[in-house]
């Protein structure tokens, strides 16, 4: 396993650290729910720097990216990021990521810390044209400042206006003494902050300043699990629980960022399944009574008769009460539809809602 820069101060902490995606990850320090709830009400801070970032650059840079990801990435300017997916040549999505355009002929793509090699591999594959690929994931941390306080608890620290960084929006600036990081407002949390990208050898003096500033407004280290729990209540995908190798963009319900204005993989097939409808839907749903869904949990309908899968499942914090996502058939995937989550052999009653759960 590997450690991330601030491994050692999370063991000093007294999280509790668990492998994931080849890293010691903190997984929580207090507690889930509290973590959550502190997240939702005033600000925490992430250590996310297993992520990966690729640097795709040269005058070939945006042909690749273009070719190998779903979105339109022309239409992002100076400044701007992207969600995005990589399709694959059989249906599914090899991993879903974010693009920022640095500038002209510059781009990093942020993937998933579980599929760096993969990813990397891939776009290595379709890089006939011969832009330049750099694989920065070793070298660079990454820290996620989440909450409503963030922004307030925050600007001290640097001369950047924080409260101009829009949704999907990012500055190159100063921050916490460091010269030239990332800020970046693309939260996984849909309680607002930013992300700071910067290098190991700056992270824990950053990692530092960012608790001392935020100590008036009750800053605190949050782990994994939080984020899991906060991402679902938004109805947020998962790589490798809601969406994997298996699963089309069009059924997840990522067709908003499925262009058909330009070519890319598997581009023809994905038209041709837009047309013709998809035969299931991801969807997010409550349960009407006691009970967790649980990721691989059968869903059925009224008759008995499976119709889906769980991929994700929790009880929320911040509403006390359980939701999920899961495909169903598209008959069963109107918002109001009565399906079943089969739970150690019992079908419990659920509801299939819009998502975000959470409506903040």
């Amino acid at each position: 396993m590997k450690n991330t820069a601030l491994t050692h101060i999370h063991e000093q902490l007294g999280a509790k650290i668990v492998p994931f995606a080849g890293y010691n990850m903190p997984v929580s320090y207090e507690g889930v729910n509290a973590e959550h709830e502190t997240v939702r009400n005033s600000v925490g801070v992430f250590d996310v720097s297993h992520m990966g970032e690729f640097l795709i650059t040269g005058p070939k840079a945006l042909d690749l990216i273009q070719k190998v990801c779903s979105n339109d990435v022309s239409k992002i300017v100076d400044g701007q990021a992207q969600y995005n997916c990589l399709p694959n040549e059989t249906g599914g999505i090899v991993d879903d990521l974010i693009v920022y355009k640095l500038k002209d002929e510059k781009y990093l793509l942020v993937v998933n810390a579980s599929n760096i090699e993969k990813d990397w591999a891939w776009i290595s594959k379709h890089n006939t044209m011969g832009a330049e690929m750099r694989n920065l994931s070793e070298d660079y941390s990454l820290l996620a400042i989440q909450g409503p306080k963030a922004i307030e608890a925050m600007q001290s620290l640097t001369s950047e206006d924080l409260s101009a960084i829009k949704f999907y929006t990012f500055k190159v600036s100063d921050f916490a003494g460091i010269e030239h990081v990332i800020i970046s407002a693309t939260g996984y949390t849909g309680s607002g902050g930013f992300e700071i990208y910067c290098k190991n050898n700056e992270v824990e003096q950053v990692w530092n300043k960012v608790m001392e500033a935020g100590k008036e407004f009750g800053i605190k280290p949050i782990g994994l699990a939080a984020r899991d729990t906060l991402r679902l209540e938004m109805g947020f995908c998962l790589y490798g629980n809601d969406i994997s190798d298996t699963t089309s963009p069009l059924e997840a319900g990522l067709g908003w960022i499925t262009k058909f204005t330009k070519d890319f993989i598997n581009s023809e097939n994905l038209k041709k399944q837009k047309e013709d409808g998809v035969k299931r839907k991801l969807v997010g749903f409550e349960l009407n009574e006691r009970g967790i869904p649980r990721h691989d949990y059968e869903i059925a309908n009224k008759d008995g008769k499976t119709i889906g899968i769980v991929t994700s499942g929790t009880m929320a914090p911040s509403l006390n009460k359980a939701i999920g996502l899961g495909y169903v058939t598209v008959e069963n995937s109107a918002p109001g539809t009565e399906i079943f989550i089969q739970i150690r052999n019992r079908p419990i009653a659920a509801t299939v809602v819009k998502t975000p759960f959470y409506k903040g």
